[in-house]
């Protein structure tokens, strides 16, 4: 789909923002005057075109041809939120594709005071192209998107946004595409090469290592895990430097690479198998990161790290009882194989802190069912060492409307994953699972300001959301690219 920012359009679909206590002359004034007045006589009073979610739509027959009037509601715009205006916007994508729509102009006219036409342009294009995607590669009968492009019609330039959106929608589809892949396409190093790909497309450096580098590395932790698969393992390493005047000041992503997890011998039942293709999450989001990072270039200095590999059984296989070591020098205790991510995460923040000197990490982890559990598949549950991070995180969940919810990492839940013959234990049993995972990972943090997302929940939903279907959401793309933004101040 093409977007485009104009001041003119030649399209016959036109949609309009409607906002309580605004005006619907102002809203429909680029319309030509036959058409504004068919328009207003037959739409309902602003009242009722403005509730919230409510998509009004018309199709008139003028002088010269049909034109077809879109009016979506946003409410009061003290209250206004972004991801309100997702939300609307996917309604009315949905509209335009009933409408049979091919050329659809968004008319940026009405916006209440404090409401820029950048950012809502930049919130257009984004949330069009996330409306339209869909996941077909391997159905042998595809049903085409009917709009073939979108204007973006706007009194002032507001060019420079609509790209933005269009690549921060670009990257996080490009997220979903990685999540949504069946396993048996999508291994270790179809994961590295598609980061390779990516860093090639979008202007970052990328690092691809195999077993014998990992060993050489020290990585025992990330090994265990990776040892009964026939797919050897990859660490994945990626870099943008934007700020070569702080080459000491490096923000460090992590994400979770398990391209396939059947819990190892601690196996999974069949049904908790199914949708394991998607444990690579949080790989996918710092891939789209960086992607999104590189192309819009804040003036900041990125390094992401994945340790991808699956988690399978064989006769070499890691084993529940087992105690193995890891790469900062601690011994873990094998509660459960299926408790493999933390053990990858552990291993590669030691990585990135001691080979890559990250100054700030934020690992993002498909971890725990215990944040279904506790959260469901709306908010992405945050353990944290440092609250002015976690504060910033949640003015880049603002932004990109990714929700965050913080859980404690009060010192009596370490004790749970304390061991009496190892240092440290995978599992801290069934009570605050999400809390004591991620408390795990943070052993290995070495007091550095550390984030930590467990987007099991946020990751991968079998139901469709406003502007996105069943699968991979491609969560924490656009959310870890805010927070880089903002970090640069």
């Amino acid at each position: 789909m093409q977007i485009r920012s104009t001041q003119q359009t030649d399209a016959r679909s036109h949609s309009f923002f409607a906002f309580s206590g605004g005006s619907l002359e102002e809203i429909l004034a680029p319309l030509g005057a036959e058409q504004r007045q068919l328009a207003a006589s037959n739409l309902p009073d602003m009242d009722a075109l403005s509730k919230v979610g409510e998509i009004t739509s018309l199709s008139l027959a003028t002088a010269d041809g049909s034109v077809q009037v879109v009016v979506a509601g946003l409410g009061d715009p003290a209250d206004f939120q972004w991801e309100r205006l997702r939300k609307v916007v996917g309604k009315a994508f949905k509209e335009w594709e009933r409408l049979k729509s091919t050329l659809v102009a968004v008319h940026l006219t009405g916006l209440p005071e404090g409401l820029a036409a950048t950012d809502a342009a930049r919130t257009v294009a984004e949330t069009t192209l996330l409306a339209a995607y869909r996941f077909d590669k391997y159905l042998s009968e595809k049903k085409p998107v009917v709009v073939d492009a979108l204007d973006i019609v706007a009194v002032e330039d507001v060019s420079g946004a609509t790209a933005d959106g269009v690549v921060l929608a670009e990257t996080t589809i490009f997220a979903r595409d990685l999540v949504n892949e069946p396993a048996n396409v999508l291994s270790p190093a179809k994961l590295a090469e598609a980061a390779e790909e990516a860093g090639k497309s979008y202007g970052f450096a990328v690092e691809v290592s195999g077993r014998e580098r990992i060993a050489e590395l020290g990585m025992k932790a990330y090994l265990e895990v990776s040892r009964a698969s026939a797919n050897e393992p990859k660490l994945i390493v990626m870099r943008y430097q934007g700020a070569p005047d702080r080459p000491e000041d490096i923000i460090g992503l992590v994400g979770k690479g398990l391209t396939y997890d059947s819990g190892g011998l601690s196996i999974k039942p069949n049904d908790g198998m199914l949708f394991m293709k998607c444990d690579m999450g949080g790989a996918a989001a710092v891939i789209g990161a960086m992607a999104a990072i590189a192309k819009l270039k804040p003036k900041a200095n990125v390094t992401a790290v994945v340790a991808a590999c699956e988690n399978m059984i064989a006769g070499n296989a890691y084993r529940p009882g087992d105690i193995i070591q890891s790469m900062a020098g601690k011994s873990i205790f094998i509660g459960s194989t299926d408790a493999e991510g933390r053990l990858t995460l552990a291993d590669a923040i030691t990585y990135i802190i001691e080979h890559e000197k990250a100054a700030k990490v934020v690992d993002v982890a498909t971890l725990t069912g215990a944040a279904i559990i506790a959260l469901g598949h709306i908010s992405t549950a945050v353990v944290t060492n440092d609250q002015d991070f976690y504060k910033q995180l949640e003015t880049a969940s603002q932004v990109t409307g990714e929700k965050v919810w913080q859980l404690p990492n009060f010192d009596e839940y370490k004790e749970l994953i304390k061991h009496k013959t190892a240092d440290l234990t995978n599992t801290g049993g069934r009570a605050a699972g999400t809390v004591t995972a991620g408390l795990f990972v943070g052993e290995f943090v070495q007091k550095k300001p550390w984030l930590h997302l467990d987007i099991a929940g946020t990751a991968f939903s079998d139901k469709a959301g406003e502007y996105a279907p069943a699968g991979g959401k491609g969560v924490g793309v656009r959310l870890l690219y805010q927070l880089v933004k903002l970090l640069e101040q």
